[in-house]
C-alpha cells in the first residue's frame, strides 16, 4: 500500500473481491462531516420555504392535527404523539411546541405558557394544554395536497412539507444555526403581509419591515430586506413619568424585563448613568420603572439607557432558507414572492380537486336520475348472471346519453354525460336501495343537478381568474382573522447616540501642571472638570505642544500645562485662540484654530516648531467667541507704543498647521483679555423634530431660528405653563406635552385662551414673560383643579375660529385676540370669552384687507427678511399717510 506524505492512516474492511479495502481517515471525516452537516441544515436548524416549518414544529402540527376534535389536549399528550414522527427526545418537542404557542398564530394555548417578555418559562406539560386555531385549521392542513413519506421507523407517514397558503416563515420568523451557516429571519406584521401578498398578486411592488410582538421602536434603514449584511436597530419605548422617573413601556426584540434590567445595573455599576432604583412591576403591561440620582437629566438619562444598555440592541438578519434540499439566501420580498405563488398554486390544485369531485358528483347524479326514472332497474329481473346485469345496466343507459366522442346531432335531447359510464358507477347503481328508488324526486333531482352546474361553473371561473380568486381568499383571511393584530413596533429613524455625550459623569478630571500628569487619581491635585471614564482629554502645554489621550487614573502628558479640559471628536465650533513666540526670528505670531480629529496620544506642535518658541497667550472659545486683549511690549523695545490692543475676530479661523499672523515682531512682555468677545462663526440654525421631540442642526423638523451666544428658547406647554430654556442641543421635549417652541425674544407676546374652573368662564390672556429664572416651568392657569389650557401661541396678531355651543345650536366665531385683550401681567386671569366651554378652536390667517379705491402713489419700501420666526416684526412705512404699521 502506497502511503502519502508517510501519515496516510488506513482503516481495513473488505471489498467485492473479499480482500482488504482501504478507507482513510480523512475521507471518513469528509463524508461523515459532509452527511452531519446536511443532517443538521435540513433536518433541524433551517426552515423550508413551502411551509415556513422546521422539520419538528411540522410534525407538531400534524400530530395535532390527527389528534384535533375541536377540544383543548394536555401538552404532555401532544408531546408523546409527536414522538411517532420525531427521532428526538420530549424536551425538544416540548421546548418547540411553547415556542410555537408564544407566537399566537397556529397554536390556541391554555395555561401558563410563560412570557416572552419576561422570560418566564411555560409551566410543565402535564398542567397546560392546547389545540389548533381555526387559522392554522384554515391555511395549513388538505391531505389532498399533501406530499406524503413515511417516518423514520416506517410505521406512520407524515407530511413533507404542510400545504400553507399563507406566508408563515415571515409571519413567525425563525433563527436556527447549523454547520457552517445560519439564518434569522425576523417576524412581520400580519396584516401587512396578508396585504402585501395581496399587491404581488397584482403585480405590484412591496416592501417589507419587521414587527414584533414586544413592541418598541425599530430603526429599518439598513434593513436591506433581511439579507446577510442587513442591520435594523430595535429600542424601548420610554416615558419620562416626571423628572425624577423614567418608565419603560415595551421591549426591544428579544429582550426580557430581566435582561434590561440586568443591563441598567451593570451600567449603572460602572457609572455609565445615574440612577437610584429599577423596579419590575410588568404585569398585563411591560412597566420597568427607574427612579433617577437627584439632579439628573431625564433627557440624557434616556440617551444615556440607549447607548449603554439593553433599551437598544442591534439585529444582523440573515434570511436562509431552504428550497427543494438546499440552503438559499435571499430578501424577505423574494421569500413572500415565493409563497404567494406557492399559496396560488395549491389554491389551484384544490380547485382542480374540487372540480374533479363535482364533476363525479354531477356524473353520478345523472346517471342516477336515467336508472330510476327510465326503470333501468327492471331490467335486471330475468338477468342471471352478474355479467348479464352489468351488461343489461349499461345498455339500458347508453339509450339516454351521450358520451364524450360520441357522433350525435345538433337537436338530439339525450344528456350529455362528462365521462364515459365505466363499470364502477355501474356497480353503484347496483347498491342503490330500494328505499330511495321508491321515495325518489324527480324535481330534487333536477335541482340538484343544476346546483352542482352551477358550482362546477363557479369552480371553472375561478380556475379562469385564478389570480382574482386568490386576492379574494386573502382578503377573506384579513378580515376574518386581521382584528386585534395591527403592527405594534414603530417604525422611525433613530439619532446617532454619541456615548461620550450622554455618558454620566462617573469621573473628576486632576491635573498636576508643572509635573504633566492628568487622571482621577490625582485627587490632591488641581481639579479641572466632571467627566466620564471613556472621555478623551485634550492637554496644551507651554511650549506650544498638544495631544489628546484617553482618560486614566494617572497619565503622563508633558510638563507646564497651560489648557486641559475634556475633547469631544468633530468638534468645529470649540476655537482656540493662541499668541506664541516664534524662539528662531523673535516674533510674536497669533492664530486661531479647531481641534476636530486626532490620533489619540499623538503630539502635534502649533508653533513652527524651532527652538526657545513658546506660547504667550491661550484660550478656549466654545462658541468660536473672539476676545479683545492688550499687548505690553517690553519697555526696552524699540517700538513706539507699547501698550495696544487685538482683537482675534479679525483672525481668520485655520488649520491646527498654520503658523498664523505676525502680532508683534518686538518682544512682548504680557498678554491680558481686555474684552470678551461674541462667536465669529456666526449664529447656528436649529430645528425641532416634533416627532422625537429633539433639537437638531441637521435640518430636520421645524426651523426654530438662528442662536448666537445667549439666545434662548421659549417653550409652551399643553398643562399651561411656560419655560425660558437655555440653548441645549441635547435637550428632550416630550412631544405629547409640547404645544409650541420658538426663539425668546423679551418682547415676545403670549396669547392664550383658558378655561377658568372657578368660575366656568372660557377666558383670554395676553402677557409678555415677567419671570427671570430660566429651565424653570411656570404655570399661567389659577389651581383651580377644573381650569384647563384650550390655546396658546407666541405667534403675533393670533386670529382665532372658535365653536360655542347650545343646547340647540353650534355657532363659530372669529376673533383677533389683541383686539380683544391688551398685554397684561402673566398672572391676570384676562377677559372673559364666553360663560360656558367651548367646543372647538384653532389658529386662522389673517383676513386680507381690502385694497383701497384711493389712487396708487409711490412709496418707499423696505426689504423684508426670507424668513420670519416666532417673535420677529418688520416695521415698515406705507408711504401714503406717513404711518407705521408693525406687522
Amino acid at each position: 500500500m502506497a502511503k502519502r506524505d508517510n501519515e496516510q492512516i488506513e482503516q481495513n474492511g473488505q471489498n467485492g473481491n473479499g480482500q482488504d479495502a482501504m478507507v482513510t481517515l480523512q475521507g471518513m471525516y469528509k463524508d461523515y462531516f459532509l452527511d452531519y452537516a446536511s443532517y443538521v441544515i435540513l433536518e433541524r436548524a433551517v426552515p423550508a420555504i413551502d411551509d415556513g416549518l422546521k422539520p419538528v414544529q411540522r410534525r407538531i402540527l400534524h400530530a395535532m392535527r390527527e389528534m384535533d376534535d375541536g377540544r383543548y389536549h394536555k401538552v404532555a399528550n401532544i408531546i408523546g404523539q409527536t414522538m411517532q414522527f420525531h427521532p428526538h427526545g420530549d424536551a425538544a418537542i416540548g421546548e418547540a411546541l411553547v415556542n410555537l404557542g408564544q407566537k399566537d398564530l397556529l397554536i390556541d394555548c391554555q395555561g401558563n405558557w410563560g412570557d416572552v417578555r419576561t422570560g418566564d418559562g411555560a409551566a410543565a406539560s402535564r398542567y397546560i394544554e392546547a389545540r389548533l386555531t381555526k387559522f392554522a385549521l384554515e391555511v395549513a392542513f388538505n391531505p389532498q395536497t399533501t406530499n406524503w413519506q413515511l417516518s423514520y421507523d416506517g410505521r406512520k407517514r407524515e407530511p413533507i412539507s404542510l400545504p400553507m397558503k399563507f406566508p408563515l416563515l415571515l409571519a413567525q420568523g425563525a433563527d436556527g444555526i447549523a454547520v457552517g451557516l445560519s439564518t434569522k429571519i425576523l417576524p412581520h406584521n400580519f396584516v401587512e403581509l396578508i396585504k402585501a401578498t395581496i399587491k404581488v398578486l397584482q403585480g405590484k411592488k412591496v416592501k417589507l419591515y419587521p414587527d414584533f410582538q414586544t413592541g418598541g421602536m425599530a430603526d429599518v434603514t439598513d434593513y436591506n430586506g433581511g439579507r446577510r449584511g442587513g442591520r435594523i436597530k430595535v429600542r424601548a419605548k420610554i416615558e419620562q413619568s416626571d423628572k425624577k422617573t423614567l418608565i419603560v413601556r415595551e421591549l426591544p426584540y428579544g429582550v426580557t424585563t430581566g435582561a434590561l434590567i440586568e443591563s441598567i445595573i451593570k451600567a449603572s455599576d460602572k457609572g455609565k448613568i445615574k440612577i437610584k432604583k429599577v423596579t419590575d412591576n410588568t404585569a398585563q403591561d411591560v412597566e420597568v420603572v427607574i427612579e433617577l440620582a437627584p439632579g439628573v437629566s431625564p433627557d440624557v438619562t434616556v440617551d444615556a439607557l440607549y447607548a449603554f444598555t439593553m433599551c437598544e440592541v442591534s439585529i444582523s438578519p440573515n434570511a436562509c432558507v431552504i428550497i427543494e434540499d438546499k440552503p438559499h439566501f435571499m430578501s424577505v420580498e423574494e421569500i413572500l414572492d415565493i409563497c404567494t405563488f406557492h399559496a396560488k398554486e395549491l389554491l389551484r390544485l384544490e380547485l382542480e380537486i374540487l372540480k374533479h369531485e363535482l364533476e363525479e358528483k354531477l356524473h353520478f347524479a345523472s346517471l342516477e336520475k336515467i336508472f330510476i326514472e327510465k326503470r333501468i332497474y327492471r331490467d335486471i329481473e330475468e338477468c342471471e348472471t352478474w355479467e348479464s346485469v352489468i351488461e343489461t345496466i349499461d345498455t339500458g343507459l347508453r339509450k339516454y346519453v351521450i358520451v364524450p366522442g360520441q357522433k350525435a346531432k345538433p337537436d338530439d335531447t339525450r344528456l350529455r354525460l362528462l365521462r364515459d359510464i365505466t363499470e364502477d358507477d355501474i356497480v353503484r347503481l347496483t347498491e342503490i336501495k330500494i328505499k330511495r328508488i321508491s321515495k325518489f324526486n324527480s324535481f330534487k333531482a333536477d335541482e340538484q343537478i343544476a346546483d352542482l352546474k352551477n358550482e362546477l361553473a363557479q369552480v371553472d371561473h375561478n380556475l379562469a381568474n385564478l389570480t382574482d380568486f386568490a386576492i379574494a381568499y386573502f382578503e377573506r383571511l384579513l378580515e376574518k382573522y386581521g382584528k386585534g393584530r395591527e403592527r405594534k413596533t414603530t417604525i422611525t429613524t433613530f439619532d446617532a447616540i454619541q456615548a461620550t455625550e450622554v455618558v454620566a459623569n462617573n469621573a473628576k478630571l486632576f491635573v498636576n501642571r508643572e509635573e504633566g500628569f492628568i487622571g482621577w487619581g490625582l485627587k490632591k491635585d488641581e481639579f479641572v472638570t466632571d467627566c466620564s471614564d471613556i472621555d478623551d482629554i485634550i492637554v496644551f502645554r507651554r511650549d506650544g505642544k498638544f495631544q489628546v489621550s484617553r482618560i486614566a487614573e494617572k497619565v503622563f502628558v508633558g510638563k507646564d500645562i497651560i489648557h486641559v479640559a475634556v475633547w469631544k471628536k468633530a468638534d468645529e465650533r470649540t476655537t482656540y485662540n493662541m499668541a506664541y513666540l516664534d524662539g528662531k526670528t523673535g516674533r510674536s505670531m497669533v492664530k486661531r484654530f479647531n481641534v476636530s480629529a486626532i490620533t489619540r496620544d499623538k503630539e502635534y506642535d502649533l508653533t513652527l516648531g524651532t527652538k526657545g518658541s513658546k506660547v504667550l497667550y491661550f484660550s478656549a472659545n466654545p462658541n468660536g467667541e473672539a476676545e479683545i486683549v492688550t499687548i505690553h511690549l517690553s519697555q526696552g523695545s524699540k517700538a513706539k507704543i507699547k501698550v495696544f490692543d487685538f482683537g482675534f475676530e479679525d483672525l481668520a479661523i485655520k488649520g491646527r498647521q498654520s503658523q498664523g499672523n505676525i502680532l508683534s515682531r518686538y518682544p512682548v512682555r504680557k498678554i491680558v483679555m481686555k474684552e470678551a468677545g461674541r462667536s465669529t462663526l456666526g449664529a447656528i440654525q436649529v430645528w425641532i423634530d416634533e416627532s422625537i421631540g429633539r433639537l437638531n442642526t441637521d435640518g430636520r423638523g421645524t426651523l426654530l431660528g438662528s442662536f448666537n451666544t445667549g439666545d434662548q428658547l421659549l417653550a409652551l406647554y399643553k398643562d399651561g405653563s411656560y419655560e425660558v430654556i437655555d440653548l441645549d442641543l441635547a435637550k428632550r421635549f416630550d412631544p405629547a406635552d409640547l404645544l409650541e417652541l420658538g426663539k425668546f425674544h423679551a418682547d415676545m407676546v403670549v396669547n392664550a385662551v383658558h378655561y377658568e374652573g372657578a368660575k366656568g368662564w372660557t377666558m383670554v390672556k395676553r402677557f409678555r414673560i415677567e419671570t427671570t429664572s430660566t429651565n424653570q416651568r411656570f404655570n399661567y392657569l389659577s389651581e383651580h383643579k377644573d381650569s384647563k389650557l384650550v390655546f396658546a401661541t407666541i405667534k403675533p396678531e393670533p386670529c382665532i375660529r372658535y365653536t360655542v355651543k347650545t343646547k340647540t345650536d353650534k355657532t363659530e366665531y372669529e376673533l383677533e385676540l389683541a383686539d380683544f385683550i391688551d398685554v397684561k401681567g402673566w398672572k391676570a386671569m384676562g377677559n372673559k370669552l364666553v360663560d360656558q366651554k367651548i367646543s372647538g378652536i384653532k389658529l386662522i390667517e389673517t383676513a386680507p384687507e381690502e385694497e383701497s379705491s384711493t389712487p396708487e402713489t409711490e412709496t418707499e419700501t423696505e426689504e423684508l427678511p426670507d424668513k420670519l420666526h416666532a417673535g420677529d416684526s418688520i416695521e415698515f412705512n406705507l408711504g401714503k399717510n406717513g404711518q407705521t404699521e408693525m406687522f
